[in-house]
């Protein structure tokens, strides 16, 4: 792993460690870098969530791209999977998209697409970052070869939506929903997307002034879309976050509908279709046992892989499998994306329930969910301090007694965040009660060994 990329590209709190000088530096390498790949001027989209930092590390990078030789496209505020579709449309050779996805508006970062729509490869991420840490000055271009900012991009935002739209041939009618669009990108695009079919849609955190995506809102804070939902006798509550690549659901009852039962419903749909790739779900290490029990008891096959859909899409390129995704809400749909795109999400879920007469909470409920417990110990931002805690020998002896504890009704999974100086201790047992009990134990050790 690189000094600058994580698992989600460059991540920090701007102003501390992601300035404008390292975006303008990081426009000037990849334009570089791609200089190197193609032989000639390199053409890049950029598109950013609604953080109020945002607008400055946009203009820092088109000046450190124009500045190195490459021409950019602003799409302007549009979520994440839009810049990786869009890239691919207009034949540009890379797409950068600024934002920290669900962290909140402090937080942002820069992640860049290929010209094929995936994220960039870790190798040349790590030319990028080499040009980037070098601390020499890059080239810069002169005369008749400085980049130029080419208007009017923002208009392509309709392109993605029209075509998400023409991913469900059911016009979705007699579906009511409520829509969560954490003021963050999915402001920009749903209300318009779920305009074009016959349900009836409403929208909340649609407003977006900077500081407010992620706020008690959106995939993150599920309490007041659930609150609505019921409250206002819809069939389906949908909400985003940030970037809008993840998408999680809120049934009739208000019982929400994690990314695991979301693949457990798409999954079977599809091998009932006939287009599910070898009967195979591809999830992580983080899908609820639930999820295995599921797929065991209907012919289905999960294949898990580390966190990150890096990992997952990576897993479903190499086997030609159809949909994958994480818990968290990230949904992989191979046959119309190159990454996560949570609107692309809602729309199958809706299609699927519309066709299946069902209500979401008999839907969803084919998927059993195990109680689970998830605790984030917080670290000082220190270079190898969670790598160090990690590989603690008393970490992992502890965590295999806690496992072994609960007799093979149960999991323990202690792992490193990879956008964030946390260490998330995750348990799956029989009650609420046991997993609870087992997560603080291991917190409280890894809150220890801190020190």
């Amino acid at each position: 792993m690189g000094k600058l990329f994580g698992t989600d590209g460059i991540r920090g709190i701007v102003g501390e460690n992601l300035t404008a000088d390292l975006a303008f530096r990081v426009g000037q390498a990849v334009t570089h870098v791609l200089f190197e790949e193609k032989g000639e001027k390199p053409l890049m989209t950029i598109g950013m969530d609604t953080r109020i930092s945002s607008d400055m590390l946009e203009g820092a990078l088109i000046a450190g791209i124009c500045s190195a030789g490459g021409d950019v496209m602003p799409l302007g505020t549009i979520p994440t999977p839009a810049v990786a579709y869009l890239t691919v449309k207009v034949e540009a050779d890379a797409g950068i998209v600024i934002s920290a996805s669900h962290n909140p508006f402090e937080h942002n970062g820069i992640k860049v697409f290929n010209g094929q729509g995936y994220k960039l490869s870790d190798a040349l991420e790590e030319r990028v970052e080499e040009k980037i840490l070098s601390g020499e000055e890059m080239a810069t271009a002169k005369g008749a070869a400085i980049g130029k900012r080419i208007h009017g991009m923002k208009s392509l935002k309709n392109e993605y939506i029209k075509y998400l739209t023409e991913t469900v041939e059911d016009d979705l009618g007699g579906l009511r929903i409520l829509v969560d669009c954490a003021n963050g990108a999915a402001a920009a695009t749903a209300p318009d997307l779920f305009s074009h079919f016959a349900l009836e849609a409403d929208f909340i955190h649609r407003k977006p002034n900077g500081v407010n995506i992620n706020d008690r809102c959106g995939s993150t804070h599920m309490k007041s879309l659930a609150a609505m939902v019921t409250a206002g006798e819809y069939d389906l509550g949908v909400a985003f976050d940030g970037d809008a690549d993840r998408c999680l659901m809120v049934d009739e009852l208000g019982n929400i509908i994690d990314g695991d039962k979301i693949m457990a419903v798409c999954g079977s749909y599809m091998k009932q279709q006939g287009t599910l790739t070898g009967h195979t779900i591809v999830g992580t290490v983080m899908s609820n046992l639930g999820l295995h029990e599921f797929c065991n008891k209907n012919g289905l096959r999960l294949v898990c892989t580390p966190v990150g859909d890096r990992n997952v899409l990576e897993k479903m390129l190499e086997y030609g499998y159809r949909i994958g995704g994480e818990q968290s809400g990230h949904m992989i749909f191979t046959d119309y994306a190159t990454t996560g795109d949570g609107q692309l999400t809602a729309l199958q879920f809706l299609q699927i329930l519309k066709r299946s007469g069902k209500t979401a909470s008999e839907l969803a409920g084919i998927c059993p969910q195990y109680p689970q417990v998830l605790v984030n110990v917080r670290l000082e931002n220190v270079p190898g301090l969670k790598e160090r805690i990690m590989d603690a020998p008393e970490l992992k002896e502890a965590a295999q007694r806690e496992e072994e504890a609960m007799a093979g009704e149960g999991r323990v999974l202690v792992r490193a965040s990879g956008t964030e100086p946390l260490i998330r201790v995750m348990v799956e047992a029989k009650t609420e009660e046991i997993a609870q009990s087992c997560a603080d134990r291991l917190a409280a050790l890894v809150n220890s060994l801190k020190k």
